[in-house]
C-alpha cells in the first residue's frame, strides 16, 4: 500500500499528546540518545553521535513511562485515519489502533478472525454472513456492533467524502454505484445487518481474496461518535476510541507515536507489548544508530537501512531478508506528449538495464521485473514482459519521430527525496542519455508534495512503488483500470477494463487467471503506461534473542500485538 496519493481532505494530522506534552517543547532540543556522545564500534559498523536529532530519546528519563518496545517506523504519519492514511508506515499503526472483521494472523500474513468471530460463503460465491464476536468492544468498553461496521464502510462509499481507498468497497453490490450517484437509497447496497451480531454482505461477482480484504486497514471499523462530534479533527481531541489491540497515548509531531494496549480488546490476553513508540524516521544512518545503540528494537523500512551496508549487515543474525509481494516501477503521464504514445514508453523502458539497478544500487536482494505482479502467487503466472534492448528502444524511439533523440522535449524524473531513491535516479538517468541522447532533469520532492504532483498528474515520469493489499493479482492490476484513484498516469484502455471486469465475474481457476494474464500483458508489453523495474525483498533488522512475534511472509504483515521485546533494553 505504499505510495498511495493523499486525499484533499486529509482527516486527522495530529500534533497532540495524551500525556499532557507537546511538541513545541521540545522544539530544538539536542538528543544526547541517553548518554550516546561518542562514537562507538559496534559489531564491525561505527556508530556515531547524533546531535543534529531533535526529540528522539525513546525510553529515557523525564519522557514519561519506558516503552516496552521501541520501533523505526519510517516516514511521519499525514493521517492515522484509515480513510485518508498513505503509506507503510502509517498502515501498521492504524491496523494497531482499528481492526477489521478479519485481521492478519502474523506468522503467515493471512486473514484470521477479527472482529467476526466467524462466517459463512454462500453456494455462489456472492454472499456472506459474517457473526461479529458479543465481546468486542471499544476501547471505553462500549460494545462494537453490526451498525458501527456498516457506519465505517458508508463512510468509505460516501458520495460526497468518501475514500480514495473506496475502490475494495466496489466488491459489494452497487457500492460503486452508490457512490458515483447512481444509487442513492443505502438500502440498494449489499450491505445490511441481521442484528447486532450478524452482517450480511453481497459481492457483484465472486471474489475469492474478500475475507483478506477485511483486514485492509481501510475496511477497518472506526467510531462515528467522534468522528461526527470532532469531525477532521477527531484523531486530535482527546484518546479516540479503538476498536484494534492498541489506543492512541501520543502523537507528537517528528518525535514519536506512542500506543498502550487495549484492556478492552477482545484478544487483550494475546497482547504481548503494553507500551510501543513508534519513531518517525527517514535517514538510514539514523536508523541504524538509533538500532545499534540499543535505542530502539526493530527496523522495519527497508529503505532505513543503508544500502552500502547490506553486505556487512547481511552477515549479522539480526538481519533478515525475505520475498516480498511489492514492485518498484515508473509511472508516465500519458497525458503529456510525447509520453501519450506507447512507442516512447517503451523505447525508455528498454533502455533501462534493470538488473545494474538491482545489483549495484539498490543491492538487497531484489530481483529485475519484467512484469507487475510479483511471483508467488498461487495459480497465476505473469506474461514474461521487456528485457533491456538498447537497439530495439532506438528504433523506436525514431520510429516515434525523435531519431537518437533529436527533437524530443525536455522531461523531468519525479521522486521523493531519500538518497535511496535518488542513486536509483541518477542511474536511470545515465541509461537514457547513454542509449537514447535523452537527457532528464532530475526532480527530487518532500514525500507529501510528491504523493500530490503525482496525484495531480503534474510530472513526465515518476517512480513509484505498491505493495500488495491482498494475495491476488487484482491487487496490482486493478490500479490501472479507468477511474481508480491510484492509477496515477492518466492512461485508460477500453481492452484492459473489459479483460478485468470479465475476469471479475469468473470464479477462482484457469480461466480467470488466464483473463488476468492477459491484461497484464497489455499493461507491461505493449500499452506500458508504467515500467516495472524490480520486485522487493523484504529487509529487517532485529535481534530474534531479543525480539519475538516477527516473523517473514509474503506480505510482511507483522502486527504490533504479537510483537514484544525479551528482558530489559540493552
Amino acid at each position: 500500500m505504499r505510495n498511495r496519493a493523499p486525499a484533499s481532505n486529509p482527516r486527522g494530522r495530529a500534533a497532540w499528546s495524551g500525556e499532557g506534552r507537546d511538541f513545541a517543547a521540545n522544539r530544538g532540543r539536542p538528543l544526547s540518545l541517553c548518554g550516546l556522545e561518542e562514537p562507538r564500534r559496534l559489531g564491525g559498523i561505527w556508530v556515531l553521535p547524533l546531535l543534529f536529532l531533535l526529540g528522539l530519546t525513546p525510553g529515557c528519563g523525564g519522557r514519561g513511562p519506558a516503552p516496552d518496545l521501541v520501533i523505526i517506523n519510517g516516514k511521519e504519519p499525514e493521517s492515522l485515519d484509515p480513510a485518508v492514511m498513505s503509506g507503510e508506515a502509517e498502515g501498521r499503526i492504524v491496523q494497531a489502533l482499528f481492526e477489521g472483521l478479519t485481521r492478519y494472523n502474523p506468522t503467515n500474513g493471512m486473514a484470521e478472525p477479527g472482529l467476526a468471530e466467524s462466517w459463512t460463503l454462500s453456494e455462489n460465491g456472492r454472499r456472506y454472513r459474517f457473526r461479529l464476536r458479543s465481546e468486542a468492544r471499544w476501547s471505553n468498553g462500549e460494545p462494537i456492533r453490526t451498525k458501527d461496521v456498516l457506519y465505517s464502510w458508508f463512510r468509505m462509499i460516501d458520495p460526497v467524502e468518501g475514500s480514495q481507498y473506496s475502490s475494495p468497497f466496489y466488491l459489494i453490490r452497487n457500492a460503486e454505484a452508490y457512490q458515483t450517484g447512481t444509487v442513492k437509497s443505502r438500502a440498494e447496497v449489499g450491505m445490511k445487518a441481521s442484528d447486532e451480531l450478524n452482517l450480511e454482505v453481497e459481492l457483484e461477482n465472486p471474489a475469492p481474496y474478500f475475507v483478506e480484504l477485511c483486514a485492509y486497514a481501510p475496511m477497518a471499523v472506526v467510531p462515528q461518535q467522534s468522528i461526527e462530534r470532532h469531525r477532521s479533527a477527531w484523531l486530535t481531541q482527546g484518546q479516540p476510541p479503538a476498536s484494534g489491540a492498541y489506543t492512541l497515548v501520543e502523537w507528537r509531531l517528528n518525535d514519536r507515536v506512542r500506543l498502550r494496549k487495549n484492556p478492552h480488546y477482545w484478544d487483550a490476553a494475546g497482547v504481548k507489548s503494553t507500551l510501543i513508540d513508534l519513531l518517525p524516521v527517514t535517514h538510514p544512518t539514523t536508523a541504524l544508530n538509533l538500532y545499534l545503540s540499543g535505542q530502539a528494537d526493530v527496523i522495519w523500512d527497508k529503505d532505513l537501512i543503508p544500502s552500502d551496508l547490506v553486505e556487512t549487515l547481511r552477515k549479522r543474525p539480526d538481519f533478515h531478508s525475505f520475498d516480498y509481494l511489492a514492485t518498484y516501477f515508473l509511472r508516465f503521464n500519458t497525458t503529456r506528449k510525447p509520453f501519450h504514445d506507447p512507442r516512447v514508453r517503451r523505447a525508455l523502458a528498454l533502455a533501462i538495464d534493470k538488473r545494474r539497478i538491482v545489483e549495484q544500487i539498490t543491492r538487497g536482494g531484489e530481483r529485475p521485473a519484467g512484469h507487475l505482479v510479483p511471483p508467488g502467487l498461487p495459480g497465476y503466472v505473469s506474461p514474461p514482459g521487456l528485457s533491456v534492448d538498447p537497439d530495439r528502444a532506438r528504433a523506436l524511439l525514431a520510429e516515434a519521430g525523435f531519431p537518437g533523440g533529436a527533437g524530443f522535449p525536455k522531461f523531468h524524473y519525479h521522486f521523493d527525496s531519500r538518497k535511496s531513491q535518488e542513486n536509483i535516479a541518477v542511474q536511470i538517468q545515465a541509461m537514457w542519455e547513454k542509449e537514447l541522447g535523452l537527457r532528464a532533469e532530475l526532480r527530487p520532492q518532500e514525500w507529501q508534495v510528491y504523493l500530490n504532483t503525482q496525484s495531480q498528474l503534474d510530472y513526465d515520469i515518476s517512480r513509484s512503488s505498491w505493495i500488495g493489499d491482498y494475495n491476488d493479482p487484482t491487487t496490482f492490476l486493478d490500479l490501472f483500470a479507468g477511474g481508480n484513484l491510484n492509477n496515477r498516469t492518466g492512461w485508460k484502455h477500453e481492452k484492459y477494463d473489459t479483460l478485468l471486469k470479465r475476469a471479475g465475474a469468473e470464479p477462482a481457476g484457469p480461466a480467470r487467471a488466464e483473463l488476468l494474464r492477459q491484461a497484464e500483458t497489455l499493461l507491461v508489453e505493449q500499452e506500458m503506461p508504467v515500467v516495472p523495474l524490480y520486485f522487493y525483498a523484504g529487509m529487517q533488522i532485529h535481534d530474534p534473542r531479543r525480539i519475538e512475534g516477527i516473523h517473514p511472509n509474503l506480505r510482511a504483515e507483522h502486527p504490533l500485538r504479537a510483537v514484544a521485546r525479551r528482558g530489559a533494553r540493552r
